[in-house]
């Protein structure tokens, strides 16, 4: 049955006998027979089979994604069963929101294959929430809050987010002393889509919902909002992970006092809260590979994170208005 699985996705995409028999290295009677044997067992034709052309059927059409994935589990389990005795190897494909994934997660990845050198990552960058259902993903790093699903998730590191602005702003805008005061000031904003949970929003201040700032810049980007904010246009409310570094830089400087870094063990936070996770879809996923990363980023990012570290030790925290 594999033998005929694999004839069936090779006709199917390349759209002849004769091609697939050449990518297989094997004859074409011998490919023409393992399709004959596999019609045979599903009793329903799957292909349409001319001297000039191969098509596939309607039934063919809707077993094909079938047929990939099925061949796709047996390498996965035959990987596994492999690495029983022999170091991990093969290929783990990743998602990452792009800042992320840019800052912290290919950084991460170095060190990862340093350590698992016959592992192969296919890491993909973007701010598109790829559908797990459809596509196969074996780790897909998620920030933020995760909707209620059935992917499987693992809490890597918690994400705050700090109100932060460039010392040249406050010097010629003045110093916030309260949340309130945001509202006088050039806060920048997202535009073109939601704003994710949590973004200008404060305990105890316009009853837990966001403050209603608004500024002169406005962009879909987070990542172009922290420059122009190190550029002096105004305010943001950036997440810790993205805005860590240029605060250790002393480009840009936390307005408000930040909330000491909490080195208690970790424990599982509320579903409702802001975090980084690590997802995959139970059953779809080369889940002795996938465990090797999650473990390796959860090691890597610490607990507390180190981005929370190096703003403590840069005295972030203490930074207040002259």
């Amino acid at each position: 049955m594999f033998e005929s699985l694999k004839c069936f996705v090779a006709v199917a995409e390349l759209g002849s006998l004769s091609r697939a028999a050449g990518h297989l290295e094997i004859a074409v009677s011998s490919v023409s027979r393992k399709l004959d044997a596999l019609e045979a067992d599903m009793g329903a034709r799957l292909l349409l089979r001319s001297s000039r052309q191969v098509l596939v059927t309607d039934a063919g059409e809707r077993f094909l994604p079938r047929a990939r994935n099925i061949l796709a589990e047996l390498a996965e389990g035959k990987s596994a069963v492999q690495e029983l005795d022999s170091e991990p190897r093969g290929l783990l494909t990743v998602t990452a929101p792009a800042a992320f994934g840019r800052l912290h997660v290919a950084p991460a990845m170095a060190s990862f294959l340093q350590r698992y050198p016959l592992i192969e990552v296919d890491l993909h960058v973007s701010d598109d929430v790829v559908d797990l259902s459809a596509r196969r993903v074996d780790v897909a790093i998620r920030a933020g809050v995760l909707p209620a699903s059935d992917l499987v998730a693992t809490h890597l590191v918690r994400m705050d987010r700090v109100v932060s602005a460039s010392p040249a702003y406050l010097a010629r805008h003045g110093w916030p002393q309260a949340p309130e005061d945001l509202l006088r000031h050039q806060c920048l904003t997202v535009n073109g889509r939601v704003p994710p949970p949590g973004w200008w929003c404060f305990e105890g201040v316009n009853g837990n919902q966001p403050l209603p700032v608004k500024g002169n810049l406005r962009c879909d980007d987070t990542n172009s909002l922290l420059h122009a904010a190190i550029g002096g246009a105004g305010i943001v409310h950036l997440a810790n992970w993205l805005v860590s570094e240029a605060i250790v830089a002393g480009q840009m400087v936390p307005v408000f006092p930040m909330t000491p870094v909490d080195r208690k063990p970790a424990t599982r936070r509320h579903p409702g809260e802001s975090a980084i996770h690590a997802v995959h879809m139970p059953g779809r996923s080369n889940q002795a590979r996938a465990q090797l990363l999650i473990r390796h980023l959860k090691e890597y990012f610490g607990s507390p994170a180190y981005w929370d570290l190096a703003m403590e030790a840069a005295g972030a925290g203490e930074r207040r208005a002259p």
